[in-house]
């Protein structure tokens, strides 16, 4: 799993242990709060690890999967989660903004999937990729143009990928509403965005969560993008 030390990720990461599966992380700024998270998968799944990891840079990701294969010998699931977010207006983005954000979110989640399905393709098991992308895809964003074209990217490689590596690999992804409020995206009140979900709440992490359990359940869905955002998307 890639982007674990976060909020959302590491209730993840804990919520899939819980499912009866090993983990192994990376994580890039925190390692503080990545071990944090360690610790606690590691009370479930005592075999987990973790390992640092700048997925916008291929060269680290190659490394993660070197170390991976030290210590695992089948990868049954990955969970391609690592994302960069902050505002970019458009008229001043600049070429250092755009690759800190499509690199790490598009390019990182290409890289990490391709590592993924190389291991992936020559196992006698079906498997599992779960990217994670932003129903941000869908709507129009006036200050946040590379985040969004990225992870409308990655949502056409979902595609792609479900395609090419069928019926060995399922292939799908995720696009969560607002499950948390980030600081950088306070264009509106808490009261404002509300108003626009029509069942009047944020999302919880627990919405994810349970998706991805679907998913892990789930041996007949492949190339779909499954929005969780209580109905963001019908404004």
């Amino acid at each position: 799993m890639t982007g674990a030390s976060g909020l959302l990720g590491g209730e993840i990461a804990l919520s899939v242990a819980g499912q009866g599966y090993t983990i192994f992380f990376t994580w890039n700024s925190s390692e503080e709060r990545a071990a944090q998270t360690l610790e606690k998968i590691r009370w479930i799944s005592p075999e987990s690890q973790m390992i640092r990891c700048d997925v916008s840079k291929p060269a680290d990701i190659s490394n993660a999967f070197a170390t991976f294969r030290e210590h695992f010998d089948r990868l049954d699931l990955l969970l391609a989660s690592a994302s960069n977010f902050f505002s970019t207006p458009l008229p001043d983005v600049t070429e250092q903004e755009w690759d800190s954000l499509v690199d790490t979110n598009l390019k990182g989640t290409f890289f990490t999937m391709q590592e993924a399905v190389r291991i992936m393709l020559k196992q006698s098991f079906v498997s599992r990729i779960i990217s994670m992308t932003d129903i941000s895809a869908e709507l129009v964003w006036r200050n946040f143009a590379p985040y969004t074209v990225s992870k409308a990217g990655i949502q056409h490689l979902t595609k792609v990928f479900a395609k090419t590596c069928a019926p060995h690999i399922l292939v799908n992804s995720i696009a969560p509403g607002t499950i948390t409020v980030h600081p950088d995206k306070e264009m509106e009140s808490m009261e404002e965005m509300i108003n626009k979900i029509p069942l009047k709440r944020l999302g919880d992490p627990l919405d994810i969560i349970r998706t991805i359990i679907f998913l892990l359940e789930s041996d007949y869905i492949t190339g779909q993008v499954i929005t969780v955002d209580g109905g963001r998307l019908l404004q």
